[in-house]
């Protein structure tokens, strides 16, 4: 384990666990498990096991949020200029997922605690809350407000020290976790929320191999592409893992961010592969996978 960054994720995962938060690897570069089947059981905070794991390869940190008690908020920016925040935000200036947040925070005539964050590649933040000792919240999207998803249990989030392309996932200061403040609960099992309802975001746990397997061919095969078929290639790969997407077998947010890389890695503008990644996730999505 010469590598600079080799070490460094090592010693990030390890700073981890001392803190109590179970982390398992994530493949090298990206957001997806490295773990064959049930990621969130392979999550630890042992360091032995840690130390065998990290000296394989230079795996980025997944923290697993349910086995860390934790309720992680996830401030998002939008993806495009076409992403613009409903009127109801719009109107009070908001164009982010933190200014939502702060909005909402002094609906509730309260400050934003200050609590242990990380700093995403894309400009977004990760809140860590701890979880409340008498309700325990899973993930969901949207369910607080726009560009604000929360990662619970069965969910996990990229940690610190990870980086993806040439961009590091960053934490600033030693504060830990807080407690989750009342009026974010409050929102988010509040039945009558202004917010559109969805459904909690999905995150593949078990027996995952066969969706793992099929988004890394997808993205060798975008990864290959020659010039003047890169954009009917990365529509392909968007079609077919829409349809994993479709399925539940792939978290939606992650399969997009992992095209969106590889589309830049094989020079496709930003703009034009943000919209190619949408047709085809969607198109893919209206038709889903079945395991054979």
């Amino acid at each position: 384990m010469t590598d600079p960054v080799h070490q460094m994720l090592s010693r990030a995962a390890h700073w981890h666990a001392d803190r109590g938060l179970a982390v398992f690897p994530l493949a090298p570069g990206r957001k997806v498990p490295a773990v064959a089947k049930d990621w969130e059981a392979a999550a630890t905070t042992d360091h032995r096991s840690i130390a065998r794991t990290w000296r394989e390869a230079p795996y980025n940190i997944g923290v697993a949020t349910g086995p860390s008690g934790l309720l992680v908020v996830d401030l998002d920016l939008p993806k495009t200029p076409d992403d613009l925040p409903p009127v109801e935000w719009g109107s009070r200036g908001a164009a982010s997922g933190a200014e939502v947040l702060a909005l909402i925070a002094a609906d509730h005539s309260v400050s934003m605690s200050a609590t242990y964050t990380v700093t995403t590649p894309s400009g977004g933040q990760h809140l860590y809350f701890r979880q409340p000792s008498d309700q325990q919240f899973p993930n969901s999207a949207g369910r607080i407000g726009w560009k604000i998803d929360t990662r619970g249990h069965g969910g996990y989030v990229v940690g610190a020290g990870s980086t993806i392309g040439q961009r590091h996932y960053t934490s600033a200061g030693t504060l830990p976790p807080q407690a989750l403040p009342d009026w974010i609960a409050q929102t988010l099992t509040a039945p009558d929320h202004a917010e559109p309802r969805h459904e909690p975001a999905s995150v593949p746990r078990h027996s995952d191999a066969y969706a793992m397997v099929a988004l890394t061919g997808e993205l060798d095969k975008l990864l290959t592409a020659t010039e003047g078929r890169r954009n009917h290639a990365l529509n392909a790969a968007a079609f077919a893992l829409g349809q994993l997407v479709g399925a539940d077998m792939l978290d939606e947010a992650i399969t997009r961010d992992e095209l969106i890389s590889a589309a830049g890695r094989i020079g496709l503008p930003r703009n034009e592969a943000e919209r190619t990644i949408t047709s085809g996730l969607t198109a893919g999505a209206r038709h889903p996978r079945t395991r054979r």
